[in-house]
């Protein structure tokens, strides 16, 4: 089996090197499959453009001894600051079928912050890693990183996985064009530094710290049970795009002990200290996500200075589900968040408010359930069961299909939404992340369009169906592909999912 899979891949890179690393490598091999290299720092040295570096399944503990290099108040524990090209990625895939885990719990440099990955290269592609166990060990004000991204541009990071650890799960600082997919951040909490909350610790952080770093995008991935928040872009100088991700439990311990601040999107904000703020300053962009039963703010616009877009997003059960103070050019006086673009939003169980801090005058708010004549009860969704959120992610590393937060046949919330560009279903789109029609679509047992039976319609199916279709009969393909487009992109064009 091993040997097939081998010619498969060897195949499909044939115009390409193909590296290996492995659990039982050795930095002096040759980087085959027979004799693989132990590390991917090694790897990097090998790789040029369009190289391909598969990183074997196996428990990576990793020891300071490997520490790539140590900067300033940084050990960068893997460095990868070799880059791709456009059309020639270099490649850090999990081989096939197998999970890499690399476990940073032994690395505890007196007096360093630590990086697990620490990337400056562009053009690369991460798929399958895992990273766990990644350590503080400053008592004052500091933060380690599972996955830094501090200079390259043009990356995908998809299907990570950072969790039980210390450290922040990803997080961007410089750079373009980066694409954060299918990504999921859990169960991390800095129990070391100042008081032992964990304050810092974000499971997603997008600040890029200088004009011209634009193009950046979260899609897809899942923060819960993070100290600080769930994703966060506070001092970011040009626009944040969260699409199609969830966040439950952020400010919380995992016996629900209250930690750091606790939103589930933190969309802006540069501090209320009266520094400088970007000209202009940038629009984020919160669209078809889900934030669930987070300590403070399910959506937050965090002392913005002027207006974000929020478009479809979907709340539930957190302290307040929408709040979106804002701050006055001075950067210093709170006012009601104004100049906000917010539509097709829904709420539901806030333990305290609903909306708050929301100039809506000075905004426009037109078509959200908190401005329209509807009436939203556990009755109009499918299931309130929270457990469904840490359900497996599909094959492809989608999203798990849910009936969390759909909505029921009949509830008025269905086609209540206004068109803002996005395809949906029906005669108008529905409030909030989810597409009640989508849902049926692909996991009543009733559409042909799902071949395989799995419960979901992809580009597999898609590309059968079409090779099946008489010209000119488009109902059923187009239902298939809006839905594998929902399923990979958040209703995003095919062409845009992959940036």
């Amino acid at each position: 089996m091993a040997a097939s899979l081998l010619v498969l891949l060897q195949a499909a890179t044939a115009f390409s090197a193909v590296y290996y690393v492995a659990t039982n490598g050795s930095d002096t091999g040759a980087g085959t499959f027979e004799s693989p290299f132990a590390t991917v720092h090694r790897a990097q040295q090998a790789v040029s453009p369009g190289d391909t570096v598969y990183i074997r399944g196996g428990r990576y503990v990793m020891s300071e001894s490997q520490i790539a290099r140590y900067y300033s108040i940084w050990a960068y524990v893997t460095e990868l600051n070799k880059s791709g090209a456009s059309g020639a990625r270099i490649n850090y895939w999990a081989y096939p079928g197998e999970r890499p885990i690399f476990d940073l719990s032994n690395i505890r440099p007196a007096g360093y912050r630590i990086d697990a990955f620490y990337v400056t290269g562009s053009w690369l592609h991460f798929r399958g890693l895992e990273v766990v166990g990644v350590q503080v060990t400053i008592l004052e004000h500091t933060q380690s990183i599972c996955f830094a991204n501090d200079g390259g541009s043009n990356n995908i990071y998809e299907q990570l996985s950072m969790h039980d650890g210390q450290a922040i799960g990803f997080y961007l600082t410089r750079g373009s064009n980066n694409l954060i997919l299918n990504c999921d951040a859990y169960r991390n909490w800095d129990y070391t530094s100042e008081n032992g909350k964990g304050g810092n610790v974000d499971g997603f952080g997008g600040h890029p710290n200088k004009k011209g770093y634009t193009g950046n995008v979260f899609r897809g991935c899942r923060a819960w049970f993070n100290s600080d928040d769930g994703y966060d872009c506070i001092n970011a100088w040009e626009s944040i795009v969260f699409e199609n991700c969830w966040a439950f439990y952020n400010g919380y311990s995992t016996s629900f002990a209250s930690l750091g601040d606790g939103n589930g999107f933190k969309s802006g904000g540069y501090g209320r200290n009266g520094s400088t703020v970007p000209n202009p300053v940038p629009r984020h962009v919160t669209q078809f996500c889900l934030s669930v039963g987070n300590k403070v703010n399910g959506f937050y616009a965090n002392h913005h200075t002027g207006g974000c877009d929020w478009f479809s997003n979907t709340a539930y059960r957190n302290n307040t589900n929408y709040n979106m103070l804002g701050t006055l050019l001075d950067n210093l006086t709170d006012v009601p968040g104004y100049g906000h673009n917010m539509k097709n939003n829904l709420g539901h169980g806030a333990r305290t408010i609903e909306v708050s801090n929301l100039n809506m005058v000075a905004s426009d708010v037109n078509d959200n359930y908190f401005t329209m004549p509807v009436a939203v009860t556990a009755d109009d969704f499918m299931s309130l069961d929270e457990s469904l959120l840490t359900a497996p992610r599909q094959a492809d590393g989608s999203l798990p299909a849910l009936t969390f937060t759909q909505l029921t046949a009949g509830s008025d919330l269905i086609d209540a939404g206004a068109d803002i560009g996005f395809p949906f279903i029906g005669a108008a789109p529905d409030l909030g992340a989810f597409e009640s029609g989508l849902y049926a679509y692909y996991c009543d047992g009733n559409l042909p369009a799902d071949l395989d039976g799995n419960c979901q319609v992809d580009f597999i199916d898609y590309a059968l169906l079409a090779a099946q279709m008489p010209t000119g009969t488009s109902d059923l393909v187009d239902v298939a592909m809006m839905a594998s487009q929902w399923l990979q992109c958040g209703r995003l064009p095919s062409d845009q999912c992959w940036q």
